[in-house]
């Protein structure tokens, strides 16, 4: 593993170019990354933004600052200081780290339009061998997985997701090394997310994700509303789920027997994102409320023992991504610039917890 993970800065490097939407109507929509021979100089820092009351530096301290744009999917690095981070509205990968300007990977082509983008992003199980890795974007007309290989142009894994002015983030996540799951929102119209004949609002299970023969996708779940974020319990192989139906969030869990249930609800609609789970305890971004929460559940029956506790109450703003480091902490990625508090917080990639691991619950605290 952590030969994979020690791979993972330079194998995806791939020089940067701009990708423009403006342009759409002359020119036709390509997956295809922009490609520009290296510069020889660095580039200028980018303008401060209106009514910003603080100067930004790359990078800040304690945090991967990045000066970054407001984000969707994290990979974290093997020295727990370092990692890829996807921006949503650029289409731009970017390497940051907390000793080091940010650095652009790829630049993919998308079209961040009613809240779409580039959604997430996922590395092979395999990276070590086969250097792939899977992103979920939008184009002009639909939502889509597509799989990147080092010097080479993405190809679709899965297209047809249905877009929509609304509700097309969605989340990816490897449950074996050749499992590949896909939660999708439902585009703004629940009805396509009671439709089996619809991609949207599902959590598909892509076996074997090729650009050769693949296997049909098959829907594990219905009825998701807009799609926030994925994560599995190392210590069951539960795979967690977060999700804004109409009247409620919605944490949704499903065993590896395929047993499906909601862990816990919120009627006032918080706006659950990303998740981070671990031995019985799931963390769970609240975008609206400016919070990580932690639900636990009693080793014995998975039965929720309590209200979920705050363990983030306005720290660094509004947070969507979670994940696990290497070394037990959790990292969040904030979504700033889109959620309307840009004034006060930068977008960065940030440690929950800077002084320890994954928080353990009250009654293991000595």
């Amino acid at each position: 593993m952590r030969g994979v993970l020690v791979l993972l800065c330079g194998a995806l490097l791939i020089v940067p170019g701009c990708a423009r939407f403006d342009a759409a109507q002359s020119e036709p929509f390509t997956t295809e990354p922009q490609f520009e021979p290296p510069s020889s100089t660095p580039p200028p820092p980018p303008p401060p933004l209106p009514g910003t009351p603080f100067k930004k530096v790359c990078p800040a301290p304690g945090v991967m600052q990045g000066c970054l744009d407001t984000t969707s999917g994290l990979i974290m690095g093997p020295d727990s200081k370092s990692a890829l981070v996807a921006e949503r509205l650029t289409g731009v990968i970017k390497e940051v780290a907390t000793n080091a300007e940010p650095k652009v990977k790829l630049v993919l082509p998308v079209d961040p339009t009613g809240d779409g983008g580039l959604l997430d992003i996922v590395l092979s199980p395999t990276y070590a061998q086969d250097r792939l890795m899977y992103a979920y974007v939008s184009t002009p007309t639909d939502n889509r997985v597509i799989r990147i290989a080092d010097g080479d142009v993405p190809k679709p894994i899965l297209t047809g997701i249905p877009k929509g002015p609304v509700n097309n983030a969605g989340a990816l996540k490897f449950t074996s090394p050749t499992t590949l799951m896909v939660l999708t929102g439902d585009a703004g119209n629940p009805a396509q997310a009671a439709d089996p004949a619809s991609l949207a609002g599902k959590l598909l299970r892509i076996e074997q994700p090729t650009t050769v023969n693949p296997a049909p996708e098959t829907t594990a779940l219905s009825g998701i509303g807009g799609a926030g974020g994925m994560c599995t319990d190392p210590a069951d192989g539960s795979l967690y789920i977060t999700d804004r139906a109409a009247n409620e969030d919605r944490l949704q869990r499903i065993t590896k027997d395929s047993k499906v249930s909601t862990v816990w609800s919120w009627p006032a609609r918080p706006g659950v994102a990303g998740c981070a789970a671990q031995e019985g305890t799931v963390l769970v971004n609240l975008v609206n409320t400016k919070q990580t929460v932690a639900v636990r559940m009693a080793p014995d029956t998975g039965a929720v023992t309590g209200e979920p506790e705050v363990l983030r109450q306005d720290t660094r703003g509004h947070v969507w991504a979670l994940q696990l480091s290497p070394d037990g902490n959790v990292w969040g990625a904030t979504i700033n610039k889109t959620a309307g508090d840009a004034d006060n917080f930068d977008d960065v990639v940030f440690p929950l917890f800077p002084q320890g691991g994954f928080p353990r619950s009250s009654d293991e605290k000595t």
